[in-house]
């Protein structure tokens, strides 16, 4: 079980430390997204959230401080899912269904981060 585990957090933590380099080198791209959804800030929101992301995805592949890396991708997820994702105002349908997976995979990554917060103190193999 412990096999499986570390195979979930290699897979989870890498997850997002890709997403938050993804926020890097496309910066200007999602932030030009981010401004259209009315997010103040957005460039610095999306290095911001970037910089969270590795952060996040680093301490749960890892394990250091798995706790504190998983409150960053919830952080990260919840807020992003109701500003970015909002599907429900959205009028073109493609441009809605395509909302509404992003929104709905977020709400399941928030879970799965919540879910590993019970008993990451004791996660083995780890590096802290």
């Amino acid at each position: 079980m412990e096999l499986l585990l570390l195979i979930g957090r290699i897979l989870f933590g890498v997850f997002f430390i890709m997403s938050g380099i993804n926020h890097f080198t496309n910066a200007g791209m999602m932030s030009g997204y981010a401004k259209s959804k009315n997010v103040p800030g957005a460039y610095l929101a999306v290095v911001g959230t970037g910089v969270m992301l590795v952060l996040g995805g680093l301490s749960v592949l890892l394990g250091l401080f798995p706790v504190v890396g998983l409150v960053l991708i919830v952080v990260f997820l919840l807020p992003t899912s109701v500003i970015i994702h909002n599907f429900w105002t959205v009028e073109d349908p493609q441009a809605r269904a395509a909302e509404q997976i992003n929104f709905l995979k977020n709400l399941a990554l928030a879970g799965a981060a919540l879910a590993l917060v019970y008993g990451a103190a004791d996660w083995p193999l780890t590096l802290g």
